[in-house]
């Protein structure tokens, strides 16, 4: 946590109420999200138990499993929620644009510039809590492998043919919301932690309702109050007055309420009255549909909080990535390529790898560039500095061609990491990078000497605009503003032994995966 960060925790307890950490919105929203506000039966990782699902606020579609040890209703409900959540997917597939972007040839080398169909949109899935967002991999990785009647007809639990599907969407969302700043899946808690700092912790701030309790407290009531009433005030029957966002449900609710309606229900079952039935069923659902409720009303509370923020300069540019991304997975599914194995292999695993942490570089960088509250952070920590320009004096290369090198002059008070040897700094021109050369401090450090090395054109004289003027304000970073690649993988089969190769060794060939609990709901 930044000293920035810290701060305004303490200023939160002090003030009762959060503290903002962003100017921006730093997120894609998207104009019609997907809200999916899960639950799990307790005692059996994974087994659903219902879900509120849709993209109007006032109208959403519950679905609930009366009796999640039963199979056939479990695939009921899955194939429930893919009726509900693929159509809305699949809704962005076919509006597309073409666009130019520059490819690779793996043999040669050589880049070449290819027109390409790029979706217009994509969709976004918005869950309460971090919690919520690993409960859709584990779906995702639950389905994406069941076999369908036509596929297996010997099968004694076929799942219907959409559920596979669903998981294979599941599983792509699950995976791209691991890249940093995509907003493809993502959860209320940790959009409203990034842009609102609490004076509770990280933890705490998993409580949906807590959280939004300390952003805006009741009436008269500090946020340290209201908080403590969501996470533990009860009823008369001992009931939580917010219950969890999910996916796991309060064991008072489990023994108390739920445990005996389930159990009438299994003794309407067994008898011959389907009206009997029916109320019992009704009864669960209800039960159910009470305890999802708050966390519904919640998430789209915490979208209209996150709508008043203007979006940042650079999210949109993120956003462009999510929606090659699910270009790509559009293409793979009616291609008919098979599921997203369990394990990915030595290579894939190292780009999967070597992509979150080029983003998380990025990510940082463009917050920062977009946001001064986020730049101050970083001025804070001596990874930038801004000041005052206060001297212009131009100098040019000794070449056949001289090139403007000029030198500028800032005044700060910051105190960067720079050291005596040369390192450069960055400021943004145009939304572009421009470097510049550390040259020396002056006077006691309050002056800092810079050359100026690109972006002024190609002729003797620099183009307007490209040199600041004296008493111009700039912001320059020792970070740079957008990430290296990092080094050239090997291609799957030219993998070395020691990571599965050599190809078609039947020593190196991978075993097949053993069933775990989580491929079984």
């Amino acid at each position: 946590m930044s000293l920035l960060n810290t701060l305004a925790r303490l200023e939160a307890v002090r003030a009762g109420r959060a503290r903002p950490l962003a100017t921006v919105r730093h997120r894609h929203l998207s104009e019609r999200p997907l809200v999916l506000v899960p639950l799990t039966t307790a005692g059996e990782a994974g087994a659903p138990l219902g879900a509120l699902v849709g993209t109007d606020p006032a109208r959403p579609r519950l679905l609930v499993v009366p009796q999640p040890r039963d199979r056939d209703l479990r695939w009921a409900f899955l194939a429930d929620l893919a009726d509900e959540v693929l159509p809305y997917v699949e809704g962005y597939a076919d509006d597309v644009e073409r666009v130019e972007r520059t490819e690779t040839d793996p043999e040669t080398g050589a880049k070449s510039k290819v027109e390409a169909e790029l979706c217009l949109d994509a969709p976004q899935l918005i869950v309460p809590s971090r919690a919520g967002i690993e409960y859709v991999r584990l779906l995702g990785r639950s389905m994406r492998f069941r076999r369908t009647a036509e596929e297996d007809p010997e099968n004694p639990y076929p799942a219907p043919s959409r559920v596979p599907l669903l998981g294979r969407w599941f599983t792509h969302l699950g995976e791209r919301s691991r890249v940093p700043g995509a907003s493809m899946l993502l959860s209320a808690t940790e959009l409203l932690g990034r842009h609102w700092a609490t004076g509770q912790s990280n933890l705490e701030d998993q409580h949906l309702g807590a959280l939004l309790s300390w952003i805006v407290p009741p009436e008269g009531e500090s946020g340290a109050e209201a908080a403590l009433r969501a996470e533990l005030g009860r009823d008369r029957d001992g009931q939580l007055l917010v219950p969890p966002a999910g996916p796991a449900t309060d064991p008072a609710f489990d023994n108390k309420l739920l445990a005996p309606a389930m159990s009438r229900y299994d003794a309407a079952r067994s008898g011959d009255d389907p009206r009997a039935v029916a109320r019992a069923e009704a009864a669960v659902r209800e039960l159910v549909a009470e305890q999802m409720r708050p966390a519904w009303r919640a998430v789209w509370q915490s979208l209209e909080l996150l709508r008043t923020l203007p979006p940042g300069e650079r999210a949109e540019e993120r956003w462009t990535r999510d929606r090659w991304s699910y270009t790509g997975h559009r293409d793979r599914v009616r291609a008919g390529e098979p599921p997203q194995p369990r394990r990915d292999d030595a290579v894939t695993a190292a780009q999967k790898l070597a992509t979150r942490e080029t983003e998380q570089v990025r990510l940082d960088a463009q917050e920062a560039l977009d946001d001064p509250l986020v730049m101050a952070g970083r001025r804070l920590s001596g990874e930038a500095f801004a000041g005052e320009v206060t001297e212009i004096v131009m100098g040019w290369t000794e070449s056949k061609r001289p090139s403007p090198r000029p030198l500028v002059t800032v005044a700060t008070e910051d105190r960067p990491q720079l050291a005596e040897g040369g390192g450069k700094v960055f400021r943004s021109l145009e939304g572009r990078p421009q470097a510049a050369q550390f040259v020396r401090f002056e006077e006691d450090r309050r002056l800092i000497v810079l050359r100026l090395l690109d972006k002024m054109g190609r002729g003797r004289e620099p183009e307007p605009g490209s040199v600041p003027e004296k008493g111009d304000r700039v912001c320059w970073t020792l970070f740079e503003h957008d990430a290296r690649g990092g080094p050239k993988l090997p291609d799957p089969e030219k993998t070395p032994w020691t990571h599965g190769g050599p190809p078609g060794s039947r020593a190196a060939a991978p075993l097949p995966d053993t069933v775990t609990d989580e491929d079984i709901l």
